[in-house]
């Protein structure tokens, strides 16, 4: 029989699968991330309230399906700078060594989102006007959620056998944490730091509870 003929082998055939899976995510994100960018396009020459979901198609050229794959509504696509941010806390808390004490890993995460915002000001700052502008969007600042700062307290746990997501030191550590990286995003977006990322550091190594 002509080799063509032949059945892929079973490691042939999951490598290709795997290769189209890879194009196809890879494209979605390429569509999600256009809707993005066309979004933040209209927000900021038109304000918030008056862009609607179909702007945002059009200028994206994607249907409406489309963009509702990825998003309930077009505030989901206003606080993607956020959900992006918080992703990369959560994902490093994951990698994180267990270790290290737990004080240590949120500080290093909180450095990474940090950067991150820095890479990113230009978006973060437009996030802040728009919403400052719009009678109906609140989101002017980073802020987690008490139900995220549970989850960020389970990733925590969860890197030692006898980690314990309700202990109250945990929790005080998650919670001061996320309040002094706020106050370090507010001293960022409002005034000259000479060094941004060092008064992070000064800012986290405030906190001097422990888990």
């Amino acid at each position: 029989m002509r080799r063509f003929l032949r059945p892929a082998s079973p490691a042939r055939r999951h490598q290709k699968e795997q290769t189209i899976t890879t194009l196809r995510e890879r494209k979605r994100e390429q569509s999600r991330l256009g809707a993005v960018e066309a979004a933040w396009r209209l927000f900021i020459e038109r304000g918030y309230d008056h862009v609607t979901v179909a702007d945002i198609c059009a200028a994206a050229d994607i249907a409406p399906r489309t963009f509702h794959r990825y998003f309930a509504s077009k505030e989901d696509v206003v606080v993607e700078p956020v959900r992006r941010m918080t992703t990369l806390l959560t994902d490093h808390l994951l990698a994180s060594s267990p270790e290290i004490s737990d004080a240590d890993a949120l500080h290093q995460a909180q450095r990474e989102v940090g950067r991150f915002a820095l890479e990113h000001r230009e978006l973060l700052t437009a996030l802040r006007l728009v919403a400052r502008r719009s009678n109906h969007l609140r989101v002017s600042q980073i802020a987690l959620r008490p139900e995220q700062e549970a989850e960020i307290a389970t990733l925590l746990a969860a890197r030692r056998p006898d980690g314990d997501a309700t202990d109250w030191r945990l929790r005080l550590l998650v919670g001061s944490s996320t309040a002094a990286f706020r106050v370090w995003y507010e001293d960022v977006f409002t005034s000259e730091q000479p060094d941004p990322m060092a008064h992070l550091d000064t800012i986290l190594n405030a906190i001097t509870i422990s888990a």
